[in-house]
């Protein structure tokens, strides 16, 4: 809001106006500085934060300490350069932030003095003269802050004076807003970036469930929120809990925190945003409460590839995969830092509070160490008597210092062409103009890579990835594992985890399914999901659901698709084809020898006495019947169908047709014989068979109707073997006849048998002599009685092979029961 931002700088200005004149004052007392044609300021956490109720705590060695002196390092290094800011000298105004955002904001407004004008005209010194104010230093570009809460703070004020500020460390997403933080810049890649690069490794590493711990303030929170919601928007990693450390924890947070993160104990992989302090003291609760190679961490570049959280706590630590912006080691700044001494850094009013530190002694009466033992003898050397290793900023605080120089060069050569040192246009430097030369600055920064900033002031994003590992030797390291520059690379051979194990922990929700599962979602829970077989005859068709196979089909074996289900057909050794076709070829050789026997004796009285026309006729109905089983069980084709439907009913209509035609001629002789001594017309042998065909012809106009209005043809019945298991299914190939054809194909032949049975009543009481009428008549009920019994069985028998079996078996037990009529009619007698 304008307005609102209004209101706060005049009320910003007015605190400014009453604590400028206290600030100067004090004079450079906690602070460093160096003349020069042009004065940076610089903002470094030489001390860390101290206890309630005062500002500064114990000396930060390397992050203080080391990032200070390559300020000045390279501010010598510029000032000895020919090439680089030729006849102008830089100066610098360097100040403590204490590591506390509200503490680094009272500091800052040293750099803003020089801008507010005062007002001493009601002002008055005791012998009636005006006041002379003492003239502070204008700084036209401040390096720092460290941390992004003290960064933000101090860009807040640095932009309503248009001070042009660059960070070395600063990496909040925050600051990326161009419209609040405009001048803004930063060498170091924002935390945006970071959160990419560590859910890439979340992903590579096959975590979906997650937990985060941010550190209270901007970096923290605003690195857990980036990760968040980069997450949500790749939608394959979860939070499992976003847990937030105080900024004054109470005594037992730390192990309150362990304790939550173990209520989502699936969730073993923890993004940590957390500064150093406290990654130290999370690390030592979890080894406290013995959980010591439960938790994978995924540590920020504030982690990195410190010493300082892992110490003498290696084990829990082991594993740690970290972040850190790629850098390099600035050998000549090693040699530098080497070479101060008492003596030769006087410049640098902290350095004698750090020679205690490092090596632990004490300096005189008036030392920081009243209860050392040692006296320092100021002859110490650093990296002999100490241990040294170069802070790993030292690089960004060289390119962001560097980065000011060059902007500030090449504004020289446009305002100032061919003037040696500062002309009267870079006389008062205008911030706005020095920040668009800021932004445009492209050089090789002091580890040889390229320092450029982005139209938000963003530095490109480069990291190298760590992992902490302990080797055989039981030494713990950090072992560079891959790197990544807008996309990962990252070696998984390299990777070792807890005891040397090479496979990758899980930090999973639920397990993945099966093949042949699907997952059901927990709602709210993308990650979460309960496994659910496909069962019957469904199959995965994807992630998430499961559908219903084809009906043709089953699942194959693993449930990820369907196949054909077996097609089968009868086959000529099951035991449903075997009886039949045995009891079927005896019938057929039997009925053979019959017919073989009545043409032999083909003219012999017994023969011509038992009726031979319709014997012939009876002995063609029973060799047919005998003959349909080998059609019905052969493989059903279009010839295979069109032979079963012809000689299904074909055979018992010419025995019935026979059978009707016997019993009738006898009714009629015997009813007639009561009536009169001429017998009854049609009752020759030719008359016989005339009538006999004429019956027979019936049931083949019948059968040609069928075959026109249906031709024959197979098909492939899925719904009788259709079992509750898939494996067990099977397709039935048949011809395509339907029970109900089938029963009709039959129901002419049912018609004769029960014509020629009511005829067989009516002829039961024929002399004793005439032997024909009660074999016929004992056939025919008992015909019935079977086929009373075989039309609800056949209906009631799922199988097709069975079908064709019971049909089989009734047709040979009715040919058996002919058979014995013509024997007992005749042949046998």
């Amino acid at each position: 809001n304008p307005s609102l931002e209004v209101l706060s700088t005049s009320c910003f200005l007015f605190y400014l106006i009453i604590n400028c004149t206290h600030l100067v004052s004090q004079e450079y007392a906690h602070s460093i500085r160096l003349d020069g044609d042009i004065m940076l300021g610089g903002l470094f956490p030489v001390h860390s934060r101290g206890e309630r109720g005062v500002p500064c705590g114990e000396l930060k060695k390397e992050k203080g300490i080391h990032r200070l002196e390559a300020m000045l390092f390279a501010i010598d290094l510029i000032n000895k350069d020919p090439e680089l800011l030729p006849n102008v000298t830089l100066g610098a105004r360097i100040l403590d932030t204490c590591s506390r955002d509200t503490y680094a904001l009272e500091q800052s407004l040293t750099f803003v003095q020089a801008l507010i004008e005062r007002d001493g005209s009601d002002v008055r010194c005791a012998n009636g003269d005006p006041p002379i104010f003492a003239k502070p230093d204008k700084v036209v570009g401040v390096i720092g802050a460290a941390a992004s809460s003290v960064s933000i703070m101090v860009a807040n004020i640095l932009r309503l004076f248009k001070i042009p500020q660059i960070s070395y460390a600063s990496t909040a997403p925050e600051l990326s807003d161009n419209t609040r933080y405009d001048f803004f810049s930063r060498v170091v890649p924002p935390d945006s970036y970071q959160a990419q690069a560590m859910l890439d490794i979340v992903t590579a590493m096959g975590w979906n469930y997650v937990s985060t711990l941010a550190s209270e303030g901007n970096y923290g929170e605003s690195g857990v929120e980036a990760f968040v919601q980069i997450s949500r928007e790749s939608g394959g990693v979860c939070i499992a809990q976003s847990l937030k450390i105080p900024r004054e924890p109470m005594p037992g947070e730390f192990d309150k925190l362990i304790l939550r993160l173990l209520e989502t104990s699936n969730a073993r992989a923890v993004i940590m945003f957390a500064n150093e302090d406290d990654i130290r003291r999370i690390l030592d609760a979890a080894k406290r409460n013995n959980q010591t190679g439960h938790f994978l961490w995924v540590g920020s570049d504030s982690w990195g590839s410190k010493i300082s959280p892992v110490v003498q706590q290696e084990r829990v630590a082991e594993g740690a995969v970290t972040i850190l912006p790629k850098r390099a080691s600035i050998d000549a700044f090693d040699r530098y830092f080497r070479s101060r001494s008492l003596s030769n850094n006087r410049r640098n009013v902290w350095f004698a509070e750090f020679w205690e530190e490092n090596f632990v002694c004490k300096l005189g009466m008036h030392g920081k160490r009243p209860g050392s033992p040692k006296k320092c003898t100021g002859l110490e050397k650093v990296g002999r008597d100490s241990t040294y290793e170069q802070e790993g900023k030292v690089q960004f605080v060289m390119d962001a210092v560097y980065a000011m120089a060059h902007a500030l060069h090449r504004m020289h050569r446009e305002l100032c062409s061919g003037y040696p040192g500062l002309c009267p246009r870079m006389a008062n430097i205008d911030g706005k103009e020095l920040l668009t030369f800021i932004r445009a600055v492209n050089f090789n920064g002091s580890a040889g890579t390229p320092v450029t900033f982005n139209e938000n002031g963003d530095a490109p994003g480069r990291y190298d990835i760590f992992q902490y590992q302990i080797n055989n030797r039981s030494t713990a390291e950090y072992k560079v594992i891959g790197h990544w520059t807008d996309q990962l690379y990252l070696n998984m051979d390299a990777m070792q985890w807890t005891s040397g194990d090479p496979s990758v922990p899980a930090s999973v929700c639920s397990l993945p399914c099966k093949m042949g599962e699907r997952k059901k979602v927990v709602k709210g829970v993308p990650c979460c999901w309960h496994c659910e077989r496909c069962e019957g005859y469904h199959f995965q068709a994807s992630e998430f659901m499961c559908e219903l196979c084809p009906y043709e089909q089953r699942p194959d074996q693993n449930r990820t698709g369907c196949q054909p289900i077996p097609i089968i057909k009868l086959e000529w050794h099951s035991p449903w084809a075997v009886v039949p076709v045995f009891i079927s070829v005896l019938g057929i050789l039997a009925t053979t020898f019959v017919i073989v026997t009545f043409v032999r004796y083909h003219d012999t009285p017994i023969v011509r006495a038992s009726g031979r026309e319709m014997s012939y006729v009876l002995l063609t109905g029973i060799f047919l019947c005998y003959a349909i089983t080998f059609p019905m069980i052969a493989a059903p084709d279009v010839a295979v169908c069109s032979f079963r439907r012809i000689f299904l009913g074909l055979g018992m209509c010419f025995s019935y047709a026979a059978l009707l035609t016997k019993t009738n001629r006898i009714h009629r002789i015997f009813e007639q014989g009561k009536k009169a001594v001429t017998p009854p017309r049609f009752i020759s042998p030719a008359s016989q068979l005339v009538i006999t065909f004429s019956l027979i012809s019936v049931q083949l106009m019948g059968v040609f109707v069928w075959f026109a209005a249906d031709p024959p043809h197979t098909v492939v019945d899925y719904g009788e073997q259709r079992t509750q298991d898939p494996e067990n299914a099977r397709g039935v190939l048949k011809c395509d006849i339907s029970d109900l054809s089938l029963i009709c194909s039959l129901g002419y032949s049912i018609l004769l048998m029960v014509t020629c049975t009511v005829y067989a009543i009516k002829t039961r009481g024929v002399p004793e002599t005439f032997n024909e009428a009660k074999p016929i008549g004992f056939t025919m009920y008992t015909t019935c009685i079977i086929w009373l019994a075989f039309i609800p069985i056949f209906f009631g028998t799922a199988q097709s092979a069975e079908r064709v079996s019971l049909t089989l078996h009734m047709i040979c037990r009715e040919v058996r029961r002919l058979s014995v009529t013509l024997g007992k009619n005749g042949i046998c007698k």
